[in-house]
């Protein structure tokens, strides 16, 4: 782990600084109620997100400080409006999206690389796509919405499929009966990461029907992640854009 944490000072991926405060802390810090990984970042990457729901008030609120102070950004999934407006009573410069839930403090003039392209069935999957799309740009990558060309309308997603395959990764956000994600994997040479959604009628099951069609597909190439999961699929999609865009450089 030290090896990695140099090499990644070495080739800037990681500040000084950071690896200064790496070395002199614990590999989590315990808060009674939670242990923030405050390490995350330096072995995977990432830093630490909030998932809000069912959190308690008082939790959340310190949970958010300590990452804020420790990371200068924040990023937090599944926030109701009553969150927002607890963080936004400590820091008012908190963005908040009634559309995907996400609650975030992001660092100004972040760059973004890569390509992420983001699709939708239909409008009402927009939700769950926005989660994924916010993921990923959160995290660095370049986003494409490609939003309503579900197979009801083939033609729509015709339209677009040159900047869907100019991507290094495709997320397909799709209800009903999950129908897309197979459509893209047949004319795309990058991977593809399928999200069930739980938009539909009765016999959808609240997106089970759609989760099935996915892990079912006939396609190659197309990996499903679980209903209504748009971080997951941001996270993995960023993941696959960093090994693009690295592939690319050497």
């Amino acid at each position: 782990m030290i090896r990695k944490v140099l090499e990644q000072v070495k080739n800037g991926s990681i500040t000084i600084e950071e690896a200064e405060k790496y070395f002199q802390k614990e590999s989590f810090e315990e808060m009674g109620y939670a242990k923030l990984d405050m390490q995350r970042k330096v072995r995977s990457g990432f830093a630490e997100v909030i998932y809000c729901s069912g959190k308690a008030d008082e939790h959340l609120k310190h949970i958010f400080a300590r990452l804020f102070e420790a990371e200068g950004e924040v990023f937090g999934t599944r926030a109701s409006e009553h969150q927002y407006e607890l963080i936004k009573e400590m820091y008012p410069q908190v963005q908040y999206d009634p559309i995907s839930h996400i609650i975030k403090i992001e660092k100004e003039g972040k760059s973004r690389i890569g390509q992420i392209a983001v699709c939708t069935a239909g409008t009402a999957d927009i939700p769950v796509a926005e989660e994924a799309a916010q993921t990923a740009e959160f995290f660095g990558s370049k986003v494409e919405r490609i939003y309503d060309v579900g197979v009801s309308g083939i033609h729509r997603l015709f339209s677009r499929i040159d900047k869907i395959q100019e991507a290094n990764c495709v997320v397909a956000v799709a209800g009903m009966e999950g129908a897309l994600a197979s459509v893209i994997g047949g004319l795309v040479d990058k991977p593809v990461i399928a999200v069930p959604t739980s938009v539909g009628y009765g016999a959808n099951f609240h997106g089970l029907s759609a989760l099935l069609t996915m892990i079912n597909s006939c396609a190659n190439g197309i990996a499903v992640v679980n209903i209504d999961n748009g971080f997951g699929a941001g996270y993995m999609a960023t993941q696959i854009n960093r090994l693009g865009v690295k592939q690319i450089n050497e």
